[in-house]
């Protein structure tokens, strides 16, 4: 089984939002969806910009817990090395 981290934004350089799940297509049809209120909801943010494989959820989510300390120009250079043109993901990810 695999687990991911993942960033999703509002925009490009926009409103970020960092978490971890064991299904990735799942998780971000339920942010697109607006499944739970809150965060995702207020401000928009249903665009997957990054995303990293684990083999373990303690892996997942030690690096989730790492990267919401980050500050913002860390984050924003992490999307820009491997997103330079901050494109949805999401589409790539479900075939």
């Amino acid at each position: 089984m695999a687990f991911f981290t993942y960033i999703l934004a509002s925009q490009r350089n926009g409103t970020l939002y960092v978490g971890m799940t064991d299904s990735l297509v799942r998780r971000i049809h339920q942010h697109r969806a607006g499944t739970y209120s809150g965060f995702n909801q207020r401000y928009g943010v249903k665009t997957l910009v990054w995303f990293e494989v684990f083999d373990t959820r303690a892996g997942a989510f030690r690096r989730e817990r790492a990267i919401k300390k980050w500050r913002r120009a860390w984050k924003l250079q992490l999307i820009e090395r491997s997103n330079p043109g901050w494109c949805d993901l999401y589409e790539a990810v479900i075939g």
